[in-house]
């Protein structure tokens, strides 16, 4: 009999500073006001060249905000002097634990994503380890975006096979440190961190079907540039690549379609019978290309973007702690989870969600007074 394995407890864990727009237009008016007309922040434009349907839901759905230099985020949580990457995923361990009310002893694997780590190493996962008081295996596991649900299929697998128990896994986003601020994409970049649980579920629960698939097409998307500050100090900036909006168009609804549909197909449902949608919204419209990629209504999913900016690999989990928080997602409902991470692997899982503890809520919007005003934005 295959065991019924998923998530048990999840959590997630931002930094203290809250940066609204108005920082930027106080602090770089100068930058806003390219942004405005348009000379800048060209990582994600209508391309006019599309020639396809599928070009045109992605420029369609871009045009509505290239009005706006922010390009739709309200707000994006960045990292205080004090913080770090570590820092955050220890917050987030510990809330999925004390969630799941287990103690480190009794987790027998960690899987960790750093994107990206302090120190010059591939991750976090042997400081994390040590951080936590964790004697178990610690791996660090890399896919860019589609991270979290990397290391839920192999968590599954590895739990399914008897090898392990319970297993943590811990993701972390750390754009603000490797973002230059005299560079548009920092108005699209926040940091942020997740963590959730997985281990044994009632029966008929958890994972029932996956499908990941490389993106070598978007290979170049953004690269990692070297250079040094006004004190001399060398530094790591995230750039947008030449042609990034081109690779978009042409990948993004293709990978949607592919992973999606492969994961409903692996857990022999059909689109009618998913309940709930959670996309990686990386940019605003991000989840309103996907429904309409998918033909689903858009309030079948959430759009956190305008909440946190760009959070990378941790959107996955937060999106799904946000949807479950707020009722959205419900104890038996079938969710499908989606995520592309350029130059790495798109996927999408499909789940049967559990009695999922929820770690401490995170502090809540500045810029609305009502937080879900901002869940229900698509």
């Amino acid at each position: 009999m295959v065991k019924s394995v998923g998530i048990r407890a999840i959590a997630v864990k931002f930094p203290s500073i809250i940066r609204t727009n108005d920082y930027y237009r106080k602090h770089y008016p100068q930058l806003v006001a390219q942004a405005e007309q348009k000379t800048l922040a060209r990582l994600f434009v209508p391309d006019n060249a599309s020639t396809t349907a599928d070009d045109d839901i992605w420029s369609q759905e871009v045009a509505p905000y290239m009005s706006d230099p922010f390009r739709g985020t309200v707000e994006r949580r960045v990292l205080a002097p004090e913080e770090t990457s570590l820092s955050l995923e220890y917050g987030a361990a510990v809330d999925a634990l004390e969630a799941a009310n287990l103690s480190p002893d009794d987790i027998d694997l960690m899987l960790v994503t750093s994107l990206f780590p302090e120190q010059v190493t591939p991750g976090n996962a042997a400081f994390l380890a040590g951080k936590l008081g964790l004697v178990g295996a610690a791996w660090n596991i890399e896919s860019t975006c589609t991270s979290a649900l990397v290391s839920l299929q192999t968590a599954c697998s590895l739990v399914r096979t008897g090898e392990y128990r319970n297993v943590l896994v811990v993701v972390s986003t750390t754009y603000s440190r490797y973002t230059d601020e005299n560079d548009t994409l920092a108005f699209l970049s926040g940091d942020g961190a997740g963590a959730f649980i997985v281990g044994e579920l009632k029966p008929n629960q958890g994972i029932m079907g996956t499908k990941i698939a490389n993106t070598s097409a978007t290979c170049g998307a953004f690269y990692n540039e070297f250079t040094t500050d006004e004190q001399g100090n060398v530094k790591m900036f995230i750039r947008g690549g030449k042609g990034a909006s081109k690779m978009f168009n042409e990948t993004t609804v293709r990978f949607i379609r592919l992973c999606c549909h492969g994961a409903i197909a692996d857990a022999g449902l059909t689109l009618d019978d998913i309940d709930f949608f959670v996309f990686n919204t990386p940019s605003a419209w991000y989840s309103q290309v996907c429904t309409r990629a998918l033909g689903i209504k858009p309030e079948r999913t959430i759009n956190l973007n305008p909440l946190y900016a760009n959070i990378g690999p941790t959107f996955p989990i937060a999106n799904l702690y946000h949807a479950a928080q707020a009722g959205k997602i419900k104890e038996n409902d079938l969710v499908l989870v989606y995520t592309m991470g350029s130059s790495s692997n798109a996927g999408a899982s499909v789940m049967r969600w559990g009695d999922v503890a929820l770690g401490a809520a995170p502090a809540p919007s500045v810029s609305l007074q009502q937080e879900n005003k901002i869940l229900i934005t698509h």
